[in-house]
């Protein structure tokens, strides 16, 4: 009775800590309100002018729309200082309602399931500014080196609807997308896609984008400065792919040569993942005045030129200096996060740590796997284990930022598991394949994961996406024995361990309770580092 009430007293003080952590606002952001599920998401149409001077933009969004169910309100956000200012249907003006950054749309025509529908809504406004690119999110409004303007968004996590008018939430993607950036004459104004025209209006031109593919909402991006424009044709395994670069005009020379990189990104990715996911919509690398983003078929870019990340190692192996850290991040963010995309950014994971794992990847492709293992065992020291990789649902709050270097370490103690890397590259491609242009969840990715191995690797999931705890391997050294068990494990993990005995190859299979292997230890005795657990010799 006592274990019982203290359980009780601990979840009523979860529930409570919880209910004052996350507020109504949290709830209409992250949730899939019923203002959201009743319709499919179809269409955008972004016409966006911005005026530097001013640090205002103004413009609208047509939304496309499937009607899934009957249902006569619709929920759009847009998160404040901007407003909407008018949104009609079919010619005639809507009212609304705002509660915070969430906005009720009244529909005067009747939804009947199954109807095409569209509508229009203009705003305008002074939008937050970023502080700390792309970690805040906003609006950045730089000058480059001569005085000319540079600007961009960013907005992952933030949600996009702090700097346009759109249904914010990761589960419903837009099939296809439009964009009008209408900018200073003197200036270029890149978003995702290919561009289909540029108008000049005098004082301002206006350059349409096309997005042909499915797009995530914090995938969409504007990017205006004093570009020049080069690029070049790569034969990848869906044919000819378009690669194109936007730079600054005073970096071109710069950007040339370190781009050379890009050809060896992409021959390494489409390798390991299979073809790069949006070939009718080209792909480009956008200079910012920010460190990178892995916006769609767009990834920005702000890593001075240099290799590693602004010129460091994370790794502290030597390794993480031979590729520039947002070229070969970024671009990997193609495939997980923009081809396969979580429905809630409580699994972000999904996004990051197969991303910083593309990283190794690259390495082991280019360089061999050698310099992909020590890369990855290097930027452990970073991990925290603050908390679990997986968030709270439905409130728009990620995990623990160990996502990245935790979660990476996690996929390579996985490939450790698998009879070779044929097992592991198939995994790879066939997530890419089969979640193809969707949006998903974390059980989705962990069951399949489970079905190709034919493991049941759920322990394994709960271990390192659901907990901080390390697996502690406790181990006594006899002199024809070895003594060993977990701690500090979930319930039914089991994850076998390889070893060395001079050289030779050896698994052990720990459990909760004490096992012996009796074989003669030799000379040398190693626990292969690419496990990502601890080993401690106890009495």
């Amino acid at each position: 009775m006592r274990i019982y009430f203290w359980l009780v007293l601990s979840l009523l003080c979860t529930s409570l800590i919880t209910a004052q952590e996350f507020t109504r606002q949290d709830s209409l952001r992250g949730s899939i309100t019923p203002e959201r599920e009743w319709w499919d998401l179809t269409y955008y149409n972004l016409d966006i002018t911005v005026e530097p001077d001013r640090k205002f933009i103004s413009g609208s969004t047509t939304v496309g729309y499937t009607v899934l169910s009957p249902y006569q309100v619709l929920q759009i956000d847009l998160q404040s200082p901007l407003m909407i200012e008018r949104v009609e249907q079919d010619g005639q003006e809507l009212k609304f309602s705002s509660e915070g950054s969430a906005y009720f749309i009244k529909l005067k025509k009747r939804q009947k399931k199954g109807a095409k529908e569209k509508l229009k809504v203009q705003y305008s406004g002074h939008p937050q500014e970023a502080k700390r690119a792309p970690w805040d999110g906003g609006f950045s409004w730089k000058k480059d080196s001569k005085g000319k303007h540079f600007v961009a968004t960013s907005c992952q996590g933030l949600g996009a609807s702090v700097w346009w008018p759109n249904k914010d939430h990761m589960y419903d993607e837009v099939e296809r997308m439009d964009m009008r950036i209408t900018c200073p004459a003197d200036l270029i104004g890149v978003g995702n896609g290919r561009l289909t025209k540029v108008e000049d209006n005098g004082s301002t031109k206006s350059y349409y984008w096309q997005v042909k593919n499915p797009i995530n909402n914090y995938g969409v991006n504007v990017n205006i400065g004093d570009y020049v424009n080069f690029g070049e044709t790569y034969e990848g395994e869906n044919g000819l792919l378009d690669i194109d670069y936007y730079v600054l005009r005073e970096n071109e020379e710069k950007a040339k040569a370190q781009f050379s990189q890009t050809s060896m990104m992409m021959r390494a990715f489409e390798y390991w993942f299979g073809p790069y996911p949006f070939y009718e919509d080209s792909f480009k690398i956008v200079e910012v005045p920010y460190l990178g983003m892995e916006h769609q078929s767009s990834i920005t870019y702000g890593n001075k030129y240099v290799n590693g990340y602004m010129g460091r190692d994370l790794s502290n192996s030597g390794w993480g200096l031979l590729f520039d850290y947002i070229i070969i991040h970024e671009a990997g963010h193609e495939w997980f996060a923009n081809n396969i995309t979580y429905k809630d950014i409580a699994d972000m994971w999904i996004h990051e740590s197969f991303t910083m794992y593309s990283e190794v990847l690259y390495l082991d492709y280019h360089f061999g796997t050698k310099a992909g293992d020590e890369y990855v065992q290097g930027v452990r020291r970073s991990i925290q284990n603050d908390r679990p990789l997986i968030g709270p649902y439905n409130v728009n709050k990620r995990g623990s930022g160990d996502m990245y270097r935790k979660g990476a370490n996690m996929l390579h103690t996985l490939r450790q598991l698998l009879e070779d890397d044929e097992l592991f590259r198939s995994i790879l491609g066939g997530l890419n394949k089969d979640f193809y242009h969707q949006t998903v969840t974390s059980k989705q990715i962990e069951d399949y994961i489970s079905l190709k191995t034919k493991i049941d690797l759920t322990a394994f999931f709960n271990q390192y996406l659901r907990s901080t705890m390390i697996p502690t391997l406790e181990i006594k050294v006899g002199e024809d024995s070895l003594t060993y068990r977990y701690t500090d494990i979930v319930e039914d993990f089991d994850m076998p361990v390889r070893i060395f005995v001079d050289g030779k190859t050896h698994w052990l299979f720990p459990k909760e309770e004490f096992k012996t292997n009796e074989f003669p230890l030799g000379e040398t005795l190693e626990f292969d580092p690419n496990f990502y657990i601890q080993v401690v010799e106890v009495d």
